[in-house]
C-alpha cells in the first residue's frame, strides 16, 4: 500500500474526525500515517509542502493554493461561537496592548489583526496562552480549541472573534476556522480516494459518536472529560464537518475576498476552484 502522511492537530475535534481510520473502521486504499501537531506548526509545514494531507487554518490556504487543493471534509466552523480574546478582570487594555495569538496564519489572528492593528503580537503554542495572560507576560490572549470551554475565573472575555466576524460579513455566515488540504502533486484519482476515505471517517465518527468518544477518553487521547468532549464535538466536529455545504463555501469565499481586499493575499481565489475535481473519477471509469 502507498504511504500517505496526514497531519492534524491534537485537539479533540481533529482527533475525533480522524480516529475512525486509526481504529480501522474505514477501509483505505493507502496506508495513512498520522502526525499530531499544533495548528500553527501545521500551517508552517504546509507552507513548506511537508505533508501529503494536512489540517490547516482557512486563513492560510490562499498562501498555499498553488501546492495544495482543499478537501471537502474535516472542516470546523463557528456558529455563534469561536475563539475568545480574554484578559484579566482587573486589566484595562491600551491600544497597543500585548496579546498572545496561536499563530500568524490562523483565522483568529487574521480577524484579530483587522480590528486591533496597534496590538503588539506574541505568537505561542495555544496551550500556553491562558497562563501567559494570568502571569502578566501579555495583557490579553486569544483562546482557541478546548481552552474556550474552561478557563480561569480570573479572566474575562474582552471580545468574541465570532462578533468581529459578524461585523465583517453582516450576513450571519458561519465563522470559517479550519479545514484540510492535500498536495496537488498526488495523482488525482488517489486524491479522490483519500478524500472519500476521510469523508467516511468523519461520517462514521458522527454516527458512532458515543462509542468513539468513550474510546478516545479511555485511551487518554483527548485533554477534556466526557462532558466537555461532548460539548466541544457538538461545536466543531458534527454533521456540518462531513462535507462542505454552500453556506460554508460562501463564508470561506468571503474570508478570501476580505484578505485580498486588505492586501493580505496576493490574489482572490474561490473555494470551487480549489477543490479536487470529482468528475475525473467518473470520466476515468465511464
Amino acid at each position: 500500500m502507498k504511504r500517505v502522511s496526514i497531519a492534524h492537530s491534537p485537539d479533540a475535534d481533529d482527533i475525533f474526525m480522524y480516529y475512525a481510520i486509526k481504529f480501522g473502521w474505514v477501509d483505505t486504499k493507502s496506508k495513512f500515517e498520522n502526525i499530531a501537531l499544533d495548528i500553527e506548526t501545521l500551517n508552517q509545514s504546509a507552507l513548506n509542502n511537508i505533508y501529503d494531507i494536512s489540517a490547516i487554518s482557512f486563513a492560510l490556504y490562499p498562501h498555499i493554493f498553488d501546492e495544495y487543493a482543499l478537501l471537502r471534509t474535516g472542516v470546523s466552523f463557528g456558529y455563534g461561537y469561536g475563539p475568545k480574546l480574554v484578559k484579566r478582570k482587573d486589566k484595562k487594555l491600551k491600544k497597543n496592548f500585548k496579546v498572545a495569538l496561536s499563530g500568524k496564519y490562523t483565522t483568529n489572528a487574521f480577524i484579530f489583526k483587522l480590528f486591533y492593528p496597534e496590538a503588539r503580537i506574541y505568537y505561542m503554542n495555544f496551550l500556553d496562552i491562558e497562563n501567559a495572560v494570568l502571569s502578566g507576560e501579555v495583557d490579553a490572549g486569544v483562546l482557541i480549541h478546548e481552552s474556550i470551554l474552561n478557563y480561569s475565573s480570573e479572566l474575562e472575555v474582552e471580545a468574541e472573534i465570532w462578533d468581529l466576524w459578524c461585523e465583517l460579513n453582516r450576513q450571519n455566515l458561519p465563522l470559517p476556522l479550519g479545514g484540510m488540504a492535500i498536495r496537488r502533486s498526488i495523482p488525482l484519482l488517489d486524491a479522490i480516494y483519500h478524500e472519500e476515505s476521510l469523508i467516511k471517517a468523519v461520517d462514521i465518527a458522527n454516527k458512532h459518536k458515543k462509542v468513539l468518544s468513550n474510546m478516545l477518553i479511555e485511551r487518554n487521547l483527548v485533554r477534556v472529560d466526557a462532558v466537555e468532549l461532548d460539548k466541544y464535538l457538538n461545536m466543531y466536529a458534527n454533521e456540518e464537518s462531513i462535507s462542505l455545504n454552500e453556506t460554508q463555501i460562501k463564508a470561506i469565499d468571503l474570508l478570501f475576498k476580505i484578505g485580498y481586499e486588505k492586501s493580505i493575499f496576493d490574489k482572490e481565489i474561490k473555494v470551487e476552484e480549489s477543490l479536487i475535481d470529482l468528475n475525473y473519477k467518473n470520466l476515468r471509469f465511464s
